[in-house]
């Protein structure tokens, strides 16, 4: 059936034509699908349905030809000669459920799955006649599954418990073999000329013929719902197609597809990001950005294939913005710099293999910005997509952004959009203009929109409380930025030490304190009593009061003045806090907090007075009760 006023097809096709046309290369897969990975369970199943005429689902697939020029590749399984083919349709949605039965109906081969836990075997698949023909009986359990050798033993093969590993053995036990589905009259003939003339051919040739009437007809002549999107189907309506369908596995995204594109004109973009046996990828190149061996990541190792795209793309778009420019157009006429998804399906291999280099350089360049502000790991970042026009930026830039003057613009540009909260949401025209007017500000244009948009408020102070938060992440980097030292140690947290010494997020005023004080955890709990501390400062501060706590410290040999000094890196109150004074403490605190961000920012924040206290909570589940003197 075809609707005129849409792009595709609905109709119902044979089981059997389809696997046809895979065996024969006029079916293919798009280069982008992933490898089939169904499990033996999952086959069961599957056979299960389609033996009793149950629907299994709708396949979708996609006329060649058109706009979309992706690289085909057989279904698994089929003929070498298969990949010779120009395929009719490539299929978007069904891979997994017809290469399964391509597997075991078509390929007369053992099938290499996957058991339930995921280990590699190889099985063969066949259907109990008597089982398939008993009406009360469950059909699941009539799919039988048999190891290579068509052999099931017990008590360490001593014990043959079924054996089909001859034909002869098949019909005695009258077992069918699903290789056997599509050329059924060959098997029965087989079975006719072994059974003629003994003692219970008839009846089991009666039971054979009802086997076929009940069970094998609804193989041959099983009927698949298909949606057939036309040729003329636009690179994004087949990405968000795909998307709707594909519930059951990863979503695709615009990667798989411009690998696919790539690939029909030769160049293998997926070895470009993830690498190959002789080297390393793009992929593997930035996760090692700036990671110490101790280190169990770099701070981009958030960074995906997409996010690389997306920084491509904005230099993409600029170049067709100055060309426009420069043929004498202006205003709506001049088209915009973006990283939206339709302007990455649309990217040229040409502005890949242009820009490819100096982007990875953009991002490497990031990763030294970002351990410089003391951001280290992924799980610190405020932002991951604020990366993307950092990278961009700084790949533009190269030499221009190494002066002082350069670097403090950047920093206050990176540092309105964490504390301004302006990368939580539809990112992509910010990122678009933050490449565009941050690297025109440090060449001496006007302030970019996003210092100037950013509004800070002194009471959002009070409701920091989960890590998630970018704002929090970035008091957190601010407070180890400006030399904050660790209460015992008295060391500053480096690269190095940050993570030999494993430097977290802690309370200053220990929360186990602070319950059985009666504070409110919607207020212990703000990134106001918040701090960076290693894990055995942790542990020595456990649930005590901090009066309690410094003492112990003290005790081991540090000078009160030298805990003191360590103190007020991390903008605490020696005083308030030697005299557990959660209230004072707070409140001076929170007012050094803004005095802190201001300077980042490099604008006032705006002071309210701080509302009541509610929301969501970051309970810290490395923090102890007290441990008693042996702590230390």
């Amino acid at each position: 059936m075809t609707n005129p006023d849409t792009s595709f097809t609905a109709s119902s096709v044979r089981l059997q034509t389809l696997l046809e046309n895979a065996k024969e290369g006029r079916l293919q897969l798009p280069d982008f699908q992933r490898s089939w990975v169904w499990d033996e369970e999952r086959i069961r199943g599957l056979i299960a349905s389609i033996s009793r005429g149950f629907p299994v689902g709708a396949v979708m697939t996609l006329r060649t030809g058109g706009a979309v020029d992706f690289k085909p590749r057989p279904l698994e399984g089929a003929p070498a000669a298969a990949a010779d083919e120009t395929p009719d349709s490539l299929l978007l949605d069904g891979q997994q459920r017809l290469t399964s039965l391509y597997q075991v109906l078509v390929r007369k081969q053992v099938v290499a799955t996957l058991t339930p836990r995921r280990q590699r075997v190889r099985r063969w698949f066949y259907l109990d006649i008597e089982k398939c023909l008993d009406e009360a009986g469950d059909r699941d359990e009539a799919v039988v599954i048999l190891p290579e050798s068509r052999r099931v033993t017990s008590e360490f093969g001593r014990v043959v418990e079924l054996d089909l590993s001859t034909r002869e053995l098949e019909f005695e036990n009258m077992m069918f073999p699903l290789t056997s589905v599509l050329d059924y009259a060959d098997w029965q003939t087989a079975f006719v000329m072994q059974y003629s003339g003994t003692a219970d051919f008839q009846a089991r040739f009666q039971r054979l013929n009802e086997f076929h009437e009940r069970v094998i007809k609804n193989f041959t002549a099983y009927l698949v719902p298909q949606i057939e999107l036309s040729a003329s189907t636009s690179k994004e309506a087949v990405c968000v197609v795909f998307e709707k369908v594909n519930t059951g596995g990863k979503a695709l995204d615009a990667f798989e597809l411009i690998t696919a594109m790539y690939a029909a004109d030769g160049y293998e973009l997926r070895k470009d990001w993830f690498g190959t046996e002789e080297g390393e990828g793009r992929h593997g190149r930035l996760r090692a950005a700036m990671r110490l061996p101790s280190a169990a990541e770099g701070v981009l190792s958030g960074v995906g294939n997409t996010d690389f795209l997306q920084a491509i793309s904005l230099f993409h778009t600029r170049d067709l913005r100055e060309s426009a420019k420069g043929e004498g157009k202006t205003g709506r006429e001049l088209p915009q710099v973006s990283a939206t998804r339709q302007v990455l399906l649309n990217l040229p291999l040409d502005a890949y293999k242009q820009y490819q280099h100096r982007v990875e350089e953009g991002f490497l360049s990031a990763a030294k910005f970002l351990i410089q502000l003391d951001i280290y790991r992924v799980k610190d970042l405020p932002y991951q997509s604020q990366v993307v026009p950092l990278a961009a930026i700084l790949a533009e830039l190269g030499r221009d952004a190494d002066s002082p003057a350069a670097i403090e613009k950047i920093r206050r540009w990176y540092w309105n959009g964490v504390f301004g909260e302006l990368y939580g949401s539809s990112t992509e025209t910010r990122i678009a203009k933050d490449f565009i007017e941050v690297v025109d500000w440090v060449r001496g244009g006007s302030e970019p929109s996003t210092v100037r948009d950013a509004t800070v408020r002194a009471d959002r102070l009070d409701t920091m409380r989960m890590r998630l938060s970018a704002a929090y992440k970035g008091v957190n980097a601010l407070l180890m930025n400006r030399g904050a030292e660790d209460f015992r140690s008295g060391q500053t947290f480096s690269h190095t030490i940050f993570f030999d010494e494993n430097v977290d997020i802690h309370h200053i005023f220990p929360q186990d304190w602070c319950k059985k004080t009666g504070i409110p955890k919607q207020v212990y709990d703000s990134i106001i009593n918040k701090t960076p501390l290693t894990a055995r400062t942790n542990r020595i501060i456990g649930g005590i009061a901090p009066s309690e706590y410094l003492a112990r410290i003290e005790g081991d040999g540090a000078e009160p003045e030298e805990v003191n000094s360590r103190l007020r890196s991390h903008l605490v109150d020696p005083a308030l806090l030697r005299t557990d004074d959660f209230e004072s403490a707070f409140r001076k605190r929170r007012n050094e907090l803004v005095v802190l961000i201001e300077k980042a920012i490099g604008k006032p924040v705006i002071i309210t007075e701080a509302p009541e206290a509610d929301g969501d909570f970051d309970e810290d589940p490395t923090e102890i009760e007290d441990l008693g003197s042996d702590a230390l």
